[in-house]
């Protein structure tokens, strides 16, 4: 047998350096854009940290980042957090019309990008806008799922054949103040003693009609078939005072049938409570190591 020269066996001291958290910037300090912050700060949110915050009002930002023990900065400027080379995703709770002003940017400075205004995804050269960027980059757009459930099932389902995808919600009067249909038609919502159906059509006009209340509707459209097949019915009822999600999808795979009730924010009935909770949720799922679920 040949003798075989074993070699020394040299040790390096290792020494990792790098940062293992996640640095975040924040578009939006309302409601939603408060409970995810105080979810990063408390660690709720997984390995996340919040550097820097943003709103058109600063005393909303002020507002936020005096209830935190770590004090993020607060931007005069939504560009001040997209140019800050150490944020690595902003996170946009804030507005549609805050998606379609900055997404762009923010993908082309090669950061991540969570959207909770998803309506502003129902627009088609948005969408395509910034999918082509994010791709160009390697980037990532994240829309949690929101107040309803059953997304994964939806777009396992969308990889086959889905015959019909129909939404209904349910809300009380008050969430839908300001709503442009109710501007439109003039209705006096503190009047309605009986529940009435606001709308019955498309997801697609549905989200310009109630850029504010129907986000899940997005959301619905972009998981299944689309924001022009996707059907959604509005219904408005003064003896509720939960917010409801009735989803009804038909396909190759079989049925499916889901229905949440929600409770709305206390300091904006538009919106349900869980809707901040899906967004913690995807960002704790950014520094896992095992993923549930679809």
């Amino acid at each position: 047998m040949r003798n075989i020269k074993k070699l020394p066996i040299i040790q390096k001291n290792i020494s990792w350096d790098r940062e293992t958290r996640i640095a975040a910037g924040l578009i939006g300090c309302g409601s939603i854009g408060t409970v995810i912050a105080e979810a990063i700060d408390n660690g709720k949110a997984g390995d996340i940290e919040l550097l820097a915050v943003y709103d058109l009002i600063r005393e909303h930002a002020e507002k936020l980042v005096e209830g935190l023990r770590k004090k993020p900065k607060i931007a005069n400027h939504a560009d001040e957090l997209i140019e800050n080379n150490k944020i690595q995703i902003i996170i946009e709770a804030a507005s549609p019309e805050a998606v379609k002003q900055y997404s762009a940017k923010i993908l082309d400075r090669n950061k991540d990008l969570m959207v909770m205004s998803a309506a502003a995804l129902i627009e088609e050269n948005l969408f395509s806008e910034i999918s082509e960027i994010a791709k160009k980059n390697g980037r990532k757009v994240y829309v949690p799922s929101g107040a309803i459930v059953g997304l994964d099932n939806i777009k396992s389902a969308a990889i086959g054949n889905i015959e019909q995808v129909t939404l209904t919600t349910r809300k009380p009067p008050q969430s839908f103040e300001g709503a442009p249909l109710i501007k439109k038609k003039n209705i006096n919502l503190s009047s309605l003693e009986k529940p009435i159906v606001l709308y019955e059509g498309s997801a697609r006009e549905a989200v310009k009609l109630f850029p504010q209340n129907v986000n899940v509707s997005a959301t619905l459209s972009l998981a299944g078939i689309g924001p022009d097949r996707t059907k959604v019915r509005i219904i408005t009822d003064p003896e509720i005072k939960t917010i409801s999600h009735e989803i009804h999808v038909k396909g190759e795979f079989g049925e499916l049938q889901t229905k949440t009730v929600n409770r709305p924010f206390p300091t904006n009935p538009k919106t349900s409570f869980i809707a901040a909770l899906s967004a913690i949720a995807t960002l704790k799922k950014l520094s896992e190591n095992i993923i549930i679920g679809t």
